[in-house]
């Protein structure tokens, strides 16, 4: 039996997303670290709003999330204001310890999904 994407989410410290190119409009998949906070999925591009990334969900938010076993379509959404940043950063660092400082470089933006 699969777990849910929940339980998943709750074994890993990476994910897999997948992203649509903005230009190519091909499917971009590439691991990423997360937190996730009640029914919310924060990610933190590592090099902030210059991210290839978060540049294409910016065009398109609908992403696939995969967790071992479980998958996810969602739906980013951008994080610009500071101070929420500031709380995701925060998170980052509680889950991740000292590896965020030494593998992210700008820390402008953060994106959020809801969790089915």
């Amino acid at each position: 039996m699969r777990d849910s994407l929940r339980d998943q989410l709750a074994r890993r410290s990476e994910i897999t997303l997948t992203v649509s190119g903005r230009k190519s409009g091909r499917a971009i998949s590439i691991p990423v670290w997360f937190v996730v906070e009640g029914d919310t999925l924060y990610l933190l591009p590592a090099q902030g709003s210059e991210t290839q990334w978060y540049k294409n969900v910016l065009q398109k938010p609908a992403v696939r999330v995969n967790a071992g076993a479980a998958e996810a379509e969602l739906k980013l959404i951008p994080v610009t204001d500071a101070a929420q940043v500031s709380t995701v950063i925060r998170r980052f660092r509680d889950k991740h310890r000292g590896d965020v400082d030494a593998y992210y470089s700008k820390f402008d933006v953060a994106a959020m999904a809801q969790l089915p």
